[in-house]
């Protein structure tokens, strides 16, 4: 296994492999400032840094990881060809493996991708601009398996589906789950897994979860891995936020096209009309092109309003942090409201009143 043979490949070129102290400043920029020779940063979200070392103590190659996504990859000129890759991955890999993380994802350039292919990684999707790979004991076609399993779907009929991350669940989801249920008859309801919002995954999916079990024909899943968050989604080698955002888009919107809605026999995928936010409407307009190769329409629908203004979970947590509870309640589902006012909840909303975080 190649894991097992490339871990002896830095001892040749007489490098030293070492850990980078994360909470020290002056390593981290180090780091940086090698990865800025290639026009490269380092993400602000890695939580495992390597470094190759000459004898003179200067780096000649990195590597990071953030949860199961590898990132900032860079290798002097020198070392090119010489399984440097081969060497920081598999440190990485064997890193992983004792967090006991299994499944593992690369973001490259698409002139890399072969380098990454060559160490048993697949290719899962390329775009103009960015690739994803992934690595590991199982991939998307057996995770999608699992899930149908898991959760009853019924993949002889078509299905409609819904992504939603619901920061918190509100009146305006609620809305549109209706409107998707009344014209399927069968809704999949993914609500992104990845906690990157104040509200934790567990109390958004049980929120959504409790909030539409009237709603016989909707089925509420875990997005899991493959429905990417754009807050994870790499910064390092696309340094312009346009070319960013359509890397990302472009990447999530193939992957529930050419995987979800082919596995499970989806054939809608709805959103709400974004009058807002341009980010939103730049990925509906992206699921709007992409989706249809795929055999998949997607359905936009204008949002629930209160007192004519349209209801949206930033709005939601906008009211709390200004200590305005009461007016939350017309925004919201009971399901909701309820949490809001539990002890947990109160753990949450002192979070949202510390943070100015948007999400």
């Amino acid at each position: 296994m190649w894991l097992e043979s490339q871990c002896k490949e830095n001892v040749m070129f007489g490098l030293q492999l070492e850990k980078v102290n994360l909470n020290n400043s002056r390593d981290k920029e180090e780091v940086d400032k090698f990865l800025q020779k290639f026009n490269l940063i380092l993400d602000k979200d890695v939580d495992y840094t390597i470094v190759l070392r000459d004898e003179q103590k200067a780096i000649k190659a990195t590597c990071s990881k953030a949860g199961n996504v590898f990132k900032c990859f860079a290798v002097s000129e020198e070392l090119r060809g010489e399984n440097v890759t081969g060497t920081l991955i598999t440190e990485l890999v064997n890193t992983m493996f004792d967090q006991g993380i299994y499944q593992s994802f690369i973001f490259t350039k698409p002139d890399k991708a072969k380098v990454f292919e060559a160490l048993n990684f697949s290719i899962l999707c390329e775009t103009e601009n960015a690739v994803l790979l992934e690595y590991g004991i199982s991939n998307i076609n057996k995770y999608l398996s699992s899930l149908v399993k898991q959760y009853s779907i019924n993949t002889e009929i078509k299905n409609g589906a819904l992504v939603m991350n619901c920061n918190p669940f509100t009146l305006g989801h609620r809305y549109l789950i209706e409107k998707a249920s009344a014209q399927c008859e069968k809704v999949l309801l993914f609500i992104v897994q990845e906690d990157k919002s104040l509200f934790p995954f567990k109390d958004r999916y049980n929120l959504v979860k409790n909030g539409v079990s009237d709603l016989s024909n909707v089925n509420v899943i875990p997005g899991g891995q493959y429905i990417i968050s754009k807050a994870t989604f790499p910064s390092y080698f696309i340094r312009k936020e346009e070319l960013r955002t359509r890397a990302y888009e472009e990447i999530d919107a193939s992957i529930f096209g050419k995987y979800f809605c082919s596995r499970l026999n989806i054939n809608k995928r709805f959103v709400g009309c974004e009058p807002y936010c341009s980010v939103t409407n730049s990925y509906n307009e992206t699921l709007k092109r992409i989706l249809p190769r795929y055999g998949v329409k997607l359905i936009e629908i204008e949002r629930n309003k209160y007192e004519d203004n349209y209801i949206s979970a930033s709005i939601v947590r906008q009211l709390i942090r200004e200590g305005k509870l009461k007016e939350v309640k017309y925004l919201v589902p009971e399901v909701t409201w309820q949490f809001l006012n539990s002890k947990e909840g109160q753990v949450v909303l002192d979070k949202i009143k510390k943070s100015n975080s948007p999400h």
